[in-house]
C-alpha cells in the first residue's frame, strides 16, 4: 500500500439526509414490506451441495499425488446462515464466505489444509478457531467481533479485523504468533495499544478508534509502518529507539497541539514519512520546517517531500541553536570574578 493510497483511502460516513430516510421508510413497491422482509431474513438458509457445486474451483493433487480434489470455494453473498456441509470438504485451501449472514464458523475447524479464509461482512461474534496449521491469510472485516481471543494459527501472516467492535487487544499470543507480520484493527473502539507484542509484525493498522497514546509498542523492533489516523492522541510519548524500524507513522486527524511533542519522535532512526495534517500543531507559522529541525532524517511531511532549500534552512536553524545552547552552557561553567575576589580576600583574611 502506497502512503498516497493511505491518505485517501478511508472513507467518510455519509449520513443520509431526512428526505433519502423517508423513501427508504415509504417505498412501497420498491421493496418487500418490512415484515416479509425480515421474516425472510431469519429464515435459516444452510450451504446446499448444488451451491457447493457453483463455487467449488481449482482442482489439485492431494494426498500422495494420486487422487485430486477442488481446493478452492467462493460462496459470497448466498444469504447464507450454516456453513455444516463444509466439515466434510477436508481438502479446502482458499474460502471467501463474504457477504453472508453466519454466526458460526465452527465447521472450518476440521479444514487443516486451509491456507486463505476470508469472511468480511456476517454477523460473526468471534474469530475464535481451531489451531490451523497452515492458515497464512485470514480476513474477519466488518463483523460484530468483540475480542481478539482464540487467534492461534502459527503460519498466520495476515490479519485483518477492522470494522468490529473490539476494544481491547487479548489474546494474541507472541509465541503461537511469530509469523503475522500485517495486524488490521481499523475501526473498531480500542481505547489502548497494550497486547500488540508480535515479533515480527511489521504492519499496523490502528486508524478509526479512541487512542489518546502510544503504550505498549516499544519492543516491535520490525515494525515498518504504524496507521494512528483519526484517533484522540494528543502526546507522542510510547515511541522508543527499539521501534528501530520504523519509516512511516501516519498520525493525520489527532489532537496533537505542540510541535515541541515531535521531540518524542528522535527515537525513531530511521522515520522517513510523517503525516501530521489535521493536528492543531499543524496551525503553528513555519509548522513544517520545525519539523524538519526536529527530525532532520525525515524525507516526506504530510504529502510532500521536503526540497533542498527547506532541508538546507534547517540545517543552518539546527546549527545557531547548536551554538546558542553551547554558548549559554560555556557562560554558565565560567567562574564568576566576584566570587573569585570574595575568596582570595577571604583567603588573606584567613592568613591573618
Amino acid at each position: 500500500m502506497s502512503d498516497d493510497e493511505d491518505l485517501d483511502e478511508y472513507d467518510q460516513d455519509q449520513d443520509e439526509s431526512d428526505e433519502d430516510k423517508d423513501n427508504k421508510e415509504m417505498g412501497e413497491g420498491e421493496e418487500k414490506e418490512g415484515g416479509e422482509e425480515l421474516e425472510e431474513m431469519l429464515l435459516p438458509n444452510p450451504l446446499t451441495e448444488e451451491v457447493m457445486k457453483e463455487g467449488l474451483s481449482l482442482l489439485c493433487k492431494i494426498g500422495n499425488g494420486l487422487s485430486h480434489a477442488y481446493v478452492k470455494l467462493e460462496a459470497k453473498e448466498k444469504d447464507l446462515s450454516d456453513i455444516s456441509l463444509l466439515s466434510s470438504y477436508i481438502h479446502l485451501r482458499y474460502v471467501d464466505l463474504s457477504d453472508n449472514r453466519l454466526v458460526d464458523l465452527s465447521p472450518l475447524n476440521g479444514l487443516t489444509h486451509l491456507l486463505w479464509l476470508k469472511v468480511d461482512n456476517n454477523r460473526l461474534i468471534s474469530a475464535r478457531l481451531t489451531e490451523l496449521p497452515y492458515l497464512q491469510i485470514a480476513s474477519f472485516a466488518y463483523n460484530q467481533i468483540t475480542d481478539t481471543e482464540g487467534i492461534l494459527h502459527p503460519r498466520l501472516v495476515s490479519l485483518d479485523l477492522k470494522g468490529n467492535n473490539i476494544k481491547k487487544v487479548t489474546g494474541l499470543d507472541p509465541q503461537k504468533l511469530g509469523n503475522l507480520h500485517t495486524l488490521e484493527l481499523r475501526g473498531n473502539q480500542l481505547e489502548s495499544t497494550q497486547g500488540i507484542e508480535l515479533p515480527k509484525l511489521k504492519n499496523l493498522f490502528l486508524a478509526q478508534n479512541q487512542l489518546k497514546q502510544i503504550e505498549g509498542l516499544e519492543n516491535l523492533e520490525h515494525l515498518t509502518t504504524l496507521h494512528l489516523r483519526d484517533n484522540q492522541i494528543n502526546t507522542l510519548s510510547g515511541f522508543s529507539s527499539e521501534m528501530k524500524s520504523l519509516q512511516y507513522l501516519n498520525l493525520r486527524g489527532n489532537l496533537v497541539a505542540n510541535i515541541i511533542e515531535l521531540i518524542q519522535l528522535k527515537e525513531l532512526p530511521r522515520l522517513r514519512a510523517l503525516i501530521l495534517m489535521e493536528n492543531p500543531c499543524t496551525d503553528e507559522t513555519d509548522y513544517r520546517q520545525e519539523t524538519l529541525v526536529q527530525l532532520p532524517q525525515l524525507e516526506r511531511l504530510d504529502k510532500d517531500f521536503y526540497e533542498e532549500e527547506e532541508r538546507a534552512e534547517a540545517d543552518e536553524i539546527r546549527q545557531r541553536l547548536k551554538e546558542e545552547q553551547e554558548i549559554d552552557l560555556d557562560q554558565d561553567l565560567s567562574p564568576d570574578p566576584e566570587k573569585e575576589v570574595s575568596k582570595e580576600q577571604a583567603g588573606v583574611l584567613g592568613c591573618w
